[in-house]
């Protein structure tokens, strides 16, 4: 990431505070660090909140380093709060997403605009959960918050979120519920809140408990999943949102149907990022998004013409054709535009199926059988990218045999698509429980497969998230599946392919019974949103380059194992072994003095012919250190699936120094509720 420039002087020098205290309606304290400029109580400035459970005196300090103090020297307060029971902040956080998270957040926002280095009104930005909770704080319409950038979200916790997909249960929902549940059992810094560090992380352990638990009670799309889901009204969403994402990421969807949806002043824009800031984020090109958000909050914050306002509502990245792998530093492509959504150069290209074959029109008459093995899916790398690590999808060749494959001619001219891939198909199941995965790839000359987009559905879902619908083992029914948005330009004598298999694993958990699929090529097609190339992508300014504020300096103490991502087959027993290992080794932080260091991993395992062989574990440690002060949490979570339920385990082991403040096992059974 050498592209990056480092602005090392601002139109107005900034001073930082390293903590603050805001007071709640409760008397619970939130922990705030504030970079602002040093004149701001003379011309007071707009705040920008970044408003997280992520720790900010050493999670999202690196970030945190590059992104606020830049927005301080162009003249906002860039304000980053630890939620209520987390970070340094008192109280307890029972959750994610939860009324009392939204409450305190409306608190802050009018805290905020009360102080005399404030001008009244508020900005809020964020990534993943940061981008989230800004979308669900902006419909409960805390008069000074103004606008609002939200990255890498979404509009829909059911539907596109960590746990369900297409009804299906994620893997994600073990690997993010450890990780979060390592998140919420951390200490505050006793440098921030002295000797109270002790009671305030025993609270923690305590009462933070294991959020992933709630995730697993709640299986449909109840009200649980409906709180802090905008799209539930999008009319509460007032102000103006720029909604910013990468096709490498977890949560592209969010972005279309949010420009369909939202009725005010909406943006968004697509790059091939992972999950990360686009100044930084892989893969690339990176682009100057500093300077992007700074248009955006001079328009809506200080009502300053940037002109951003005219430009078209979407800009994409359309990704050309590239060998498949695991990682990229940047993805060849180009950048395109609508002035809305559903844009007006999107039409559709439908193929029908016919047995290896995917035809103009209607396809044949054949039905069409398919009973995958437990493994299929394994090229599929991770649900979300982070980008820094290897964990895209692989060449898809691999996935043939677990899948029946749908492929054309060579194509006679390029295709472009921008959008929502879509499957039409007739089907019969043989089980009452059944999953279906269909995979879009791009087939190069030399035979390489890379995955363009995929979809999943529980097909108890086929109707709806809430009122399941088991299939009558035997009948044919017709159902229509979103697959993932993708922008993605096919050229000339390439070949598209559709794989459509019984599983996908390890993105979700297999269905409770091996089933076998009866696919009817009549009454099946693919769509394909297909682009015509508009007039206003020749008109679109170029992105700067990225640039930031200073990277703040660490000193790597032992440096961490390169990371992993492994695939092994016990040849005797039959079972697979999915494995992931990530090491950040151990760093000091000069300007706190804390030493961190922390280490994840994960192990899927399954056997091809057996759905409740799948077992997933996922397990985290961490340490924090200064001088006499030294923590260590360990903690792993274990989830199986067992016919009829899904088991819990879970083990977390505290200690300080010395002394084991908390060893504590549990185990819980959830019935499958259809899935």
């Amino acid at each position: 990431m050498d592209d990056i420039r480092v602005v090392t002087e601002f139109p107005r020098k900034v001073r930082e505070i390293e903590n603050l205290w805001i007071p709640m309606p409760d008397g619970v304290k939130l922990a705030a660090r504030i970079w602002l400029p040093e004149d701001a109580e003379a011309d007071p400035v707009p705040a920008i909140l970044e408003y997280l459970p992520y720790r900010k005196r050493d999670g999202t300090v690196e970030r945190d380093a590059l992104t606020h103090p830049y927005f301080a020297g162009y003249g906002y307060a860039g304000v980053r709060v630890d939620m209520r029971g987390a970070g340094d902040s008192e109280g307890l956080c029972k959750g994610e997403y939860l009324k009392q998270e939204q409450d305190d957040a409306v608190a802050v926002i009018e805290w905020l605009a009360q102080q005399p280095w404030c001008s009244g009104t508020v900005g809020m930005i964020g990534i993943s959960w940061g981008g989230f909770n800004g979308l669900q704080v902006a419909a409960r319409r805390p008069p000074a918050l103004k606008a609002v950038i939200s990255l890498c979200s979404t509009d829909d916790r059911y539907n596109d979120d960590v746990h369900y997909l297409g009804g299906a249960q994620m893997c994600d929902n073990l690997i993010w519920g450890t990780t979060a549940w390592a998140i919420a059992m951390t200490p505050p810094d006793p440098a921030i809140v002295g000797d109270r560090w002790r009671e305030l992380w025993e609270g923690r352990l305590k009462g933070n408990g294991i959020w992933m638990q709630d995730w697993f009670e709640h299986q449909r799309r109840d009200e649980f999943y409906k709180h802090g889901s905008i799209c539930e009204d999008y009319a509460d969403v007032e102000v103006p949102v720029y909604a910013v994402g990468g096709w490498a990421d977890g949560y592209p969807n969010p972005i279309f149907r949010m420009l369909e949806g939202l009725p005010g002043i909406r943006k968004g824009l697509i790059g091939p990022w992972g999950h990360k800031y686009p100044h930084f984020a892989m893969p690339g090109p990176r682009m100057g998004f500093l300077k992007e958000c700074l248009r955006w909050w001079d328009q809506y914050l200080k009502g300053i013409d940037t002109g951003i306002a005219d430009e078209p509502m979407l800009r994409a990245w359309i990704q050309e054709p590239a060998a498949p792998a695991a990682i990229y530093d940047e993805r060849p492509g180009r950048w395109v535009a609508e002035p809305s959504w559903p844009g007006p150069g999107v039409g559709e290209l439908s193929f029908g199926l016919a047995p290896g074959s995917l035809v103009k029109g209607r396809g044949g008459d054949d039905v069409l059988s398919i009973c995958s093995p437990q493994t299929a899916g394994l090229s599929s790398g991770a649900w979300c990218g982070y980008g820094v690590t290897p964990m895209l999808p692989v060449d898809q060749r691999m996935e043939a045999g677990n899948a029946l494959v749908f492929e054309t001619a060579p194509l006679e001219e390029a295709v472009e698509i921008l959008g929502f891939p879509e499957f039409e198909v007739t089907l019969a199941s043989d089980k009452p429980v059944a999953l279906i995965s269909a995979t879009l790839s791009l087939v190069q000359e030399d035979g390489a497969a890379a995955r363009v987009s995929y979809g999943i559905l529980n097909l108890t879902h086929r109707h709806d998230d809430l009122d399941l619908a088991p299939m009558t083992p035997g009948r044919a029914e017709t159902v229509r599946m979103k697959l993932r948005c993708c922008g993605q330009h096919f050229e000339k004598g390439q070949r598209i392919r559709l794989a459509v298999a019984t599983g996908h694993w390890p993105i979700v958990f297999p269905a409770p019974e091996k089933a076998t699929l009866s696919i009817h090529c009549a009454g099946s097609r693919l769509i394909l949103p297909v682009r015509a190339v508009q007039p206003l992508d020749a008109t679109l300014k170029a992105f700067e380059g990225p640039e930031s504020a200073q990277p703040m300096a660490q000193e790597v103490i032992k440096a961490g194992e390169p990371f992993r991502r492994d695939v092994a087959t016990n040849q005797i027993t039959g079972e697979t072994t999915y494995s992931v290992v990530s090491d950040a080794g151990t760093v000091r932080h000069p300007h706190t003095g804390i030493t961190l260091s922390a280490r994840q991993t994960e192990t899927f395992i399954v056997h091809p012919d057996d759905p409740n062989s799948a077992r997933g574990t996922v397990t985290w440690d961490k340490s924090y250190a200064r001088g006499g002060w030294n923590v260590r949490i360990s903690v792993s979570a274990t989830v199986r699936a067992l016919r009829d339920v899904w088991r819990m385990e879970t083990h977390i082991v505290a200690h300080a120094g010395d002394e084991l403040v908390l060893d504590r096992d549990e185990v819980r059974e959830f019935p499958r509720d259809l899935n």
